[in-house]
């Protein structure tokens, strides 16, 4: 195949990603870029390509143990939200945080510090934090657009600095021949791309500054349009039950952090004697997450049914509720995930491995900020961090092994910090996808909203690069690439009229 482990491996998702933008259509646009690959794979053979697409596409990802595991944790979070909201706790925390969060700032605030609490999975993360906050942003009148866009930054960007997350075991098995563990932990200060998200969203809060196309829907929001979509319509859901308190969506909440991490845990093998870091470093997400989830949907059930606030009956009528409301979040993820096996059969890996290579000797100072871009530009096209760490990673080791330790902590920093900095950017990113699901905001307003803030901070983390790779010190680097950012805030506050604050 000429096209194999070429440029034109990448093309399908570019065109996936290029449509979706334009025409604002992702199912359409990503079936597109799958059927560009299945050509490009089969030589535009019209049955190679229909059984490329289908057999080692849709049917291969869609039979794959990991992707089933999260499909059904996404099946039973749809079902326990809906629980919640029909037993009436979410209803009774929206009233309760009212009367403790005053101001929209202090709504958005507190979204960002509970993502940064739980820090242990993004898949995790963008939908409990999104169950949790949306009666709170809605009542401040935060758009749906902002509450994705703070999920989505307090998802990936959190787990890969985190020690303790799905993420940290995944960075640190890339690593061969050295301790992954340890260069992890010493990465996290070169992590700019991260560090710096965490900045800019509470900079955006507190100076309330908003800018590209998220000012315009944030304006809406304050008119009382959460959404500026004229085509949203919102379901009518059954009533809340009267006898709802706080406990009702706090207990299940906690019940579902528990026993995830436990699932997560029992999957490492933490009761055949493994301790807690090293049985994390090893968890299987997809089945922790699932076992995890199915217990605490459980116990929620037993709780909900001897406090007396749902029949059985209704409890079992709202999981098929919560299988609808993730449906658009299951067929976007189901497509971009095959996609990524169209681009997986064109060889995107190996050609990023052999440009890499190729390039690594020269520049030395300079690759942790070329690094950094390959990062961003293969995340972005394939939507898969851990993918583009499983590239990026091995080389870099091999290039600094024995040599220059601290530029190959920093290059490994920049290898995470792009695959994040991507996967944040790209409309085909899973975590992007459930970060819109976590805010039921619709996907493509969820991309182009977020995009300007993405590249805003990936433009001052490559330059923090540059001076990471000379300076070889945090304490110099990031300094600097948080004065940047601050200032550009700043500078864009000024030069722009900001929307009155509530």
């Amino acid at each position: 195949m000429d096209m194999y482990a070429t440029f034109w491996a990448l093309v399908p998702p570019i065109v996936a990603i290029v449509l979706a933008l334009i025409t604002k259509e992702v199912y359409s646009s990503l079936f597109v870029g799958i059927v560009v690959g299945g050509l490009f794979f089969s030589g535009f053979s019209f049955e190679g390509t229909l059984t490329h697409i289908f057999n080692d596409g849709f049917v291969a990802v869609l039979s794959d143990s990991y992707n089933v595991g999260i499909i059904i944790f996404l099946v039973i979070l749809g079902s326990m939200v809906s629980l919640m909201n029909r037993a009436g706790g979410s209803a009774a925390f929206g009233r309760f945080a009212k009367k403790k969060i005053k101001t929209r700032a202090g709504a958005q605030l507190a979204t960002i510090a509970l993502g940064v609490l739980i820090f242990i999975d993004d898949y995790f993360n963008c939908l409990t934090v999104g169950s949790v906050m949306r009666p709170v942003t809605d009542q401040h009148r935060v758009s749906r657009a902002k509450l994705a866009f703070l999920i989505d930054s307090t998802a990936a960007p959190i787990c890969i600095i985190a020690p303790i997350s799905s993420w940290a075991a995944a960075v640190s098995g890339f690593v061969e021949g050295e301790d992954g563990f340890s260069i992890f932990i010493s990465a996290i200060p070169y992590n700019f791309y991260a560090l710096l998200t965490i900045v800019m969203m509470i900079g955006l809060v507190v100076l309330n500054v908003d800018f590209g196309s998220m000012k315009h829907y944030e304006k809406n929001a304050l008119r009382g349009d959460l959404f500026s979509d004229p085509n949203h319509e919102k379901e009518e859901e059954p009533p809340a039950s009267s006898k709802g308190r706080v406990i009702d969506l706090v207990i299940p909440i906690l019940a579902l952090i528990f026993c995830c991490v436990i699932g997560m845990i029992y999957t490492g093998g933490f009761f055949e004697g493994e301790n807690f870091v090293t049985s994390f470093s090893n968890s299987d997400a997809s089945v922790g997450l699932a076992l995890g989830s199915v217990c605490a949907m459980l116990l929620t059930i037993i709780i909900y049914l001897l406090r007396r606030v749902l029949k059985f009956s209704e409890c079992m009528e709202c999981l098929p509720a919560g299988f609808k409301a993730m449906v658009p979040a299951i067929l976007i993820l189901t497509f971009a995930w095959t996609l990524k096996a169209m681009t997986d059969s064109l060889g995107a890996k190996e050609f990023v491995a052999a440009a890499m290579e190729q390039s690594a000797g020269a520049f030395m100072n300079l690759l942790p900020a070329i690094i950094f871009l390959v990062g961003c530009f293969l995340a972005f096209s394939t939507g898969t961090s851990w993918g583009t760490f499983g590239i990026l990673i091995p080389i870099v080791v091999a290039v600094f092994a024995g040599t220059n330790h601290e530029l190959m902590i920093i290059s490994i920093s920049a290898c995470m910090a792009g695959a994040v900095c991507g996967d944040h950017c790209s409309p085909i990113s899973d975590t992007t996808i459930m970060a819109s699901a976590g805010a039921q905001c619709k996907h493509v307003n969820h991309v182009t909203t977020q995009l300007p803030y993405a590249l805003l901070v990936s433009v001052i983390s490559f330059i923090t690069y540059i001076v990471a790779g000379f300076s070889q010190s945090a304490l110099i680097s990031l300094p600097v690439g948080i004065v940047l950012l601050l200032a550009a805030l700043f500078a864009i506050r000024g030069l722009t009229p900001q929307n009155e604050s509530v």
